[in-house]
């Protein structure tokens, strides 16, 4: 029989196999004493994260580099090594870098992570959260990169399970849902993701990611969707105003942990031990996001006023802004699509280098336009001294 083997690198293996918790879905959490003082902070959190990004002007915009950076840990939880330089270099480069394939693979996974996400939330405009946009959602994520073999936007018509690269199921560490049983299981998840009596939607969240998680619908990006359902969600319960949430540092600093507590949900049944562990990751990321994100906007403020003085130009903020969305970039790539007369563009490019905004990666060779960095920006994101 054909089979998907997964592998969760982890120090930690169980040699007896955890089965998915069969008939106790959705959890009766009775533990409210041990998460009611996690609940109060997380949504307190989360509520401050959400008044800074209704401060932000064009969020989209001078946030994409968090995006990218969650885009890039999400997928490293899952094994991939790209960097976020790497990546938006890459992508600056026209995909024309000199990387060895298997770089070259996890930057599209990381890619494609973002277009999924951005997919979704087009999605989301006009239709609920659903079944139809996840497997949406996973048909783009795995567009033309290594699971691209292995029915995407469907949901596993096979076996798979978790556990070192080549165990058999009887040696898996955890073996999810059966296939034949997985659409009625999706449907009753999707039941739970409108249910409006549960207790808490913090909790409804963290009981979604794991039962999601538990399921594993698909015989590969499983985790990465899972991860991308959180910010969609908070989204689409009003908790943030636009999808734009980053929990993938805290698991992936986390990971061993966090796929224990998963583990421990079917093995056990401590559904609660997963709550609380998912409400810290909430709120130390929402804090952790907020900080980020104001010093981002602290920084936006701070060269929008430095460089209007220096360039006179009406069309400074534009060029801030495009080096906001795009900060590893190719001159020409300034020049021809950033919207500004060329002449202008030029010159606006010339004081931001000579004025030690950007960083060059890639000098100017022949034909070779130069390749830029806006430092201070990718620092920020990256949490330390990169670029």
């Amino acid at each position: 029989m054909k089979k998907s083997t997964i592998n969760h690198q982890t120090s930690h293996i169980n040699h007896q196999a955890v089965h998915y918790h069969y008939n106790l879905f959705p959890p009766d959490i009775v533990e409210w004493n041990e998460l009611i003082p996690l609940i109060g902070p997380a949504n307190a959190a989360i509520a401050r994260y959400d008044g800074l990004l209704e401060a932000i002007p064009n969020a989209a915009i001078l946030l994409s580099p968090l995006t990218t950076q969650e885009a890039v840990l999400s997928s490293r939880i899952e094994g991939t090594q790209a960097t976020m330089g790497e990546v938006l270099e890459f992508e600056a480069e026209a995909k024309q870098t000199p990387y060895a394939e298997e770089k070259r693979n996890d930057i599209q996974e990381v890619l494609n992570y973002r277009r999924a996400l951005r997919h979704a939330m087009t999605m989301l405009e006009t239709i609920p959260l659903s079944l139809r946009v996840v497997l949406e959602t996973h048909r783009v994520l795995l567009d033309s990169v290594r699971g691209h073999g292995k029915a995407p936007g469907q949901l596993r018509k096979i076996p798979n399970w978790i556990g070192p690269a080549g165990c058999t199921m009887e040696n898996a560490r955890y073996v999810p849902i059966s296939a034949d049983k997985l659409p009625d299981a999706m449907t009753a998840l999707e039941k739970y993701i409108h249910a409006e009596s549960v207790p808490d939607i913090l909790i409804q969240l963290a009981v979604i990611h794991a039962e999601f998680e538990a399921l594993h619908p698909f015989l590969d990006g499983n985790g990465r969707l899972g991860r991308m359902i959180v910010p969609l969600f908070l989204w689409q319960a009003g908790l943030i105003r636009q999808p734009m949430f980053y929990i993938s540092a805290f698991l992936e600093e986390n990971r061993d942990e966090y796929y224990e507590r998963l583990l421990a949900v079917s093995r056990d049944g401590n559904w609660s031990g997963w709550c609380a562990f998912f409400l810290r990751a909430l709120c130390t990321q929402a804090r952790e996001n907020e900080k980020r994100a104001s010093t981002i906007l602290e920084l936006y403020n701070a060269q929008k006023t430095a460089l209007v003085a220096l360039t006179h130009s009406q069309y400074t903020i534009h060029a801030l802004d495009w080096i906001f969305e795009k900060p590893i970039f190719k001159s020409n790539d300034f020049v021809e699509s950033a919207g500004i007369p060329a002449p202008t563009a030029r010159r606006i490019l010339s004081l931001f280098r000579g004025n030690d905004i950007l960083t060059t990666l890639v000098e100017a060779s022949g034909r070779r336009p130069a390749t830029y960095a806006f430092s201070e920006l990718l620092n920020i994101a990256e949490g330390h001294d990169v670029f």
